[in-house]
Formats: structure tokens, C-alpha cells, sequence
């Protein structure tokens, strides 16, 4: 027996998978956003969190039917190749690596930034930046996690499901308890929305809402070890995202509500540097010790876990992106004895170690992460849309009605939503986008590969579409040089979206060019001959 092969094994269930969603939505985000988006909006924060729900709902939709259809190991980056070619599979395989490898390790330093509270030696200032002790601290956790999922799925899900249990009672305990302190005056005593609307779309992007919420990708990743996917994936992403939804408004409006009155007496602009472990620090002033002590343990528990879940998926991302010929082919491996892809998971752990450097605090690498989180999903609705015309006959057994309406609204919110993250966190992850997407063209087209031109122009669009976004946010309001006023930013980013989305749904590869460059997407169960008849 080969000790490599391609093949994962089908060990989780539909409660393994509701629990890998929800334990990857509930790290960080809502242990230390609930004062930063105070800070950005007010008590208008709380709008924040449903729309920020309401834009991963429609890609949670959109990824339903991908999902269902094609439950590929890391199909997040699966399907822009599938449907676009290897160029677009680069650049969504790069992003997507960048936004996943990063977030392992944003959530370590979040666990580390909350153990500060009890071991104050861990941080070296009120930022939370860390010390060398914190650092080792955060790197003997990232161990931990490539650990756990070394060993097997199976451990990794029934160490999942143990942690993701103590999740829902901390959050539902915190709710109950400060919702009984709570003051409705502090939704209006210095204007619900001071900040106007721009603060709940800076909310969204740099408060740590949208990066609470994207815990989507986990579910798709893992689907090719799923029983019963096309059941299962839908259920468990729809079911994730409500609940989550529901849990998140509660935990804002129970944070807004509970502020003592003196804290906002001159506004809500210092609310996150007077709150900087939001829960545990509120629950102190409250004089509810055994919250505090409780919200320590599941901060460090809650990120822990979240991370581990991304350890599993940046994993079989990066196997993904191996095995559609977009990255070296020795990380499209599977250990045929613990069914993990053993390299790709060695390069996860490797990456998540050097964005610890030189330790950063969560704040300081929220932005940045939201944006690229938000770029690896706003590609989905596309690619559904273009494989409905190019690839009709593939099964859908969740089929989204209404695809033509909320397929291009779920494209245009998630270009703003990247826009709202500001032109300092859009140039640099867009501007070197395109710079190493220009650098693989040029290695293939030096490689004589013969696809490629016709890879490119499938994929041009995407290249310009980031130059857009990159002009637009240099002349926008969200730290750009405000040479186009609020409206006329959002209504330059919508529509350039929605052209995008067009051109983009309808330069994507045919059958034919799909078979003639053998782009073998499709996971394993799919015989053959069904292949090659889906795409006839």
C-alpha cells in the first residue's frame, strides 16, 4: 500500500460538521470586537453584525450549492479554478492562503492577549503586542494544534466538539448576566449612530465583525470527508450563520447595555482602549468575579479551538490549490494510514509561525485579515453562476433559486465590504495580488505551457477588477486622499463589481477547454466517465 494517496476519509458526520462551523466562528472575533466596533460605531454597532450576518448568509447560500455539488477538499479554492482556469486559481489559492495561515495565528495571540489578564508578563504593552515569552507561549499553541490534526480527523473532530460545547455556554452566560445590568440609555445618550454610516461599514470591515463571521470555509474544506455531503454541508452551513447571527447581536447589545454611564459621558471614541478584554474587564466592573475568571478560560479555550479548525483547513486548502496544478505538486498528498494531507499540513503549521513575527497584537492584524478572508469567499458567486453555464449537467442537490439576483449582490457586499477596510490594507493586499499573478503568468508563458493564454483570458478580468478596487480606494474616503465623497465611492465600487461579475461570469472556461486541459477538480468520487459526461 502506497504510504501516499489523494483520497480522505469519510469520518464526519452532520454534527461533526455543525460543530466545526460554529467552533470556527467563535474564536476571537466576538471575545475582543465587541469594543472595537463600540469604538468605530456606536451603539449602531449591533447593525453591523446583521448586515455583516446578512452578507455571509447569501455566500453561505452560494457556497450550499458548490458545496453540495462539488464537495472538494478546500473547494474554497477549487472552484475559481474549476470555472476560470489556473490564473484566477492562483491568485483565489494565494489570498485564500494568505487569509487562513494568518488567522491561525491571529487567534493564538488572541488566546495569548487574554491570558495576559492572569499572566501579565505575556504582553508587553497595553496593545498587546507580545514578549518573547509571550511569543513561545503563542508557538508552543500553534504546536499543539499541528498536533492534533497530525494525528487524524477523527481526534481532530471529538476535541472540536468537546471545545465548541463550552463555547455556547460562556457567550449564552455572559448575555443572560449583563443584560440584566444593562441601561437602554446607552443606546441613545450620545446618538445611536455617532459615526454616522460610515462607522458601521468601518464596523464591519476593521472592527472584527466580518472577521467573526467567516467561519463558512471550514465546512466547504472538509467536505470530502463528510458522509452524505450533499445533505449534510447545507444544513450546516445555513444553520451556522443564523445562529451565530442571533448570538452576536445579543453579545453587542448586552455590551452596549452594560457600560457604566461614566465610560461614555464624553462618546463612545475610547471605549476600546478602556475595554481592552471587553468581557472580562466589564464583568470586573460589574463585580461579577466568577464571569471574568470564566471569560479568561474560554478565551483562551474559544481562540484555541478556532484555530485548530484552521489548522485542519489551510491544510487541504493548500491541497486543493496543489492539486489543481496551481502550486507543487509533492503538497497534493494524503497519508493514506491518518487520511491528512501531511505536507501541506507541515507548510500550515510553518506559516501560521511566521505571521506571529514580530509579534503583533490581534488590532494590529484584524484589518488585514478581514480584508483577504473576505477576497477568498467574493469569488464563490461567480464561479456558481459561470458553472451553470458552462457546466449545467454537474448534479446540483441544493439548487439556489434566484442565483441571477443574489449571486451579484453577494459579489457587490463583499466589494464593499473589502473597500470599507481602507486604502492602506486594499493596496497592499490587491497591489501584490497582481504583482505575483504577473509573476506566474510570465513563468508559464516561459514554460511554454500552452493553456495559459487561454487560462488568461478567462482570468484578465480579475486582474482588472483588482486595479479598480485599488484606484477606487486611493480616491475614496476610507483613508484615501477623499477625492470622491462617501455616496460616490459606494456607487463607483458597486458598479464596477457588478461589470466585473458579469464579465467574469461570462469569460469562464467551457467543457471543452476544461477536458482539453485535463483540470481534474472533480474529487474522487466521481467515476471517470460521470466526469467526463458532467462537463459534455
Amino acid at each position: 500500500m502506497n504510504k501516499h494517496s489523494k483520497h480522505f476519509k469519510k469520518s464526519l458526520s452532520l454534527l461533526d460538521l455543525m460543530m466545526i462551523g460554529l467552533g470556527s466562528i467563535f474564536g476571537s472575533g466576538w471575545l475582543l470586537a465587541a469594543s472595537h466596533v463600540s469604538t468605530i460605531a456606536g451603539p449602531a454597532g449591533i447593525l453591523s453584525w446583521v448586515i455583516g450576518g446578512f452578507a455571509v448568509l447569501l455566500l453561505g447560500f452560494i457556497f450550499c450549492e458548490l458545496g453540495a455539488a462539488l464537495p472538494h477538499a478546500g473547494g474554497v479554492v477549487s472552484y475559481p479554478a474549476y470555472s476560470h482556469g489556473s490564473v484566477v486559481g492562483f491568485l483565489t489559492g494565494l489570498i485564500t492562503i494568505i487569509a487562513y495561515s494568518s488567522l491561525i495565528s491571529i487567534e493564538a495571540i488572541a488566546a495569548r492577549q487574554y491570558a495576559s489578564a492572569w499572566f501579565p508578563f505575556l504582553s508587553a504593552n497595553s496593545a498587546g503586542d507580545a514578549t518573547l515569552i509571550g511569543w513561545i507561549i503563542q508557538a508552543v499553541l500553534l504546536a499543539g494544534m499541528f498536533y492534533l490534526n497530525l494525528v487524524g480527523v477523527k481526534t481532530f473532530a471529538k476535541v472540536n466538539n468537546i471545545l465548541s460545547v463550552f463555547k455556547f455556554i460562556v457567550p449564552t452566560l455572559i448575555i443572560v448576566c449583563l443584560l440584566y445590568f444593562s441601561s437602554s440609555a446607552n443606546f441613545t445618550s450620545a446618538g445611536f449612530a455617532p459615526f454616522g454610516s460610515k462607522g458601521i461599514e468601518e464596523a464591519i470591515s476593521t472592527g472584527g465583525v466580518i472577521f467573526a463571521y467567516l467561519g463558512l470555509t471550514p465546512i466547504v474544506a472538509a467536505a470530502a470527508e463528510v458522509k452524505n455531503p450533499q445533505r449534510s454541508i447545507p444544513y450546516a452551513l445555513v444553520g451556522c450563520i443564523v445562529l451565530s447571527t442571533i448570538i452576536y447581536v445579543l453579545l453587542q447589545a448586552s455590551f452596549i447595555g452594560s457600560i457604566p454611564s461614566s465610560y461614555i459621558n464624553h462618546g463612545w471614541g475610547s471605549i476600546s482602549s478602556s475595554f481592552v478584554l471587553p468581557f472580562h474587564d466589564i464583568a470586573l466592573i460589574l463585580g461579577i468575579g466568577w464571569l471574568a475568571k470564566l471569560v479568561v478560560v474560554d478565551a483562551i479555550i474559544s481562540p484555541s479551538g478556532t484555530g485548530n479548525i484552521y489548522m485542519n483547513t489551510t491544510s487541504r486548502v493548500i491541497f486543493a490549490w496543489a492539486k489543481d496544478g496551481s502550486f507543487f505538486s509533492k503538497f497534493a498528498h494524503v497519508d493514506e494510514k491518518s487520511g491528512v494531507p501531511t505536507p501541506a499540513l507541515w507548510l500550515t503549521f510553518a506559516l501560521s509561525i511566521f505571521w506571529t513575527l514580530p509579534f503583533p497584537s490581534w488590532k494590529a492584524l484584524i484589518g488585514v485579515v478581514s480584508s483577504a478572508l473576505m477576497l477568498s469567499y467574493a469569488l464563490a458567486p461567480i464561479s456558481a453562476a459561470s458553472l451553470r453555464k458552462t457546466s449545467a449537467q454537474i448534479e446540483r442537490p441544493f439548487y439556489l433559486k434566484g442565483m441571477g439576483i443574489l449571486s451579484p449582490i453577494a459579489f457587490v457586499i463583499a466589494s464593499l465590504i473589502v473597500y470599507w477596510s481602507g486604502w492602506q490594507t486594499v493596496s497592499w493586499l490587491l497591489g501584490s495580488q497582481i504583482l505575483l499573478g504577473c509573476v506566474y503568468v510570465i513563468s508559464k508563458m516561459i514554460a511554454k505551457d500552452r493553456t495559459i493564454y487561454t487560462n488568461l483570458k478567462s482570468g484578465a478580468w480579475l486582474m482588472i477588477y483588482y486595479s479598480g478596487m485599488i484606484m477606487v480606494s486611493a480616491m475614496g474616503d476610507f483613508g484615501g486622499w477623499e477625492l470622491l465623497s462617501h455616496a460616490e465611492g459606494l456607487s463607483t465600487v458597486t458598479i464596477m463589481a457588478l461589470i466585473s461579475y458579469f464579465i467574469g461570469v461570462n469569460t469562464g472556461l467551457s467543457p471543452v477547454t476544461h477536458q482539453l486541459e485535463d483540470h481534474s477538480l472533480i474529487i474522487d468520487e466521481y467515476p471517470e466517465k460521470e466526469l467526463v459526461e458532467a462537463r459534455v
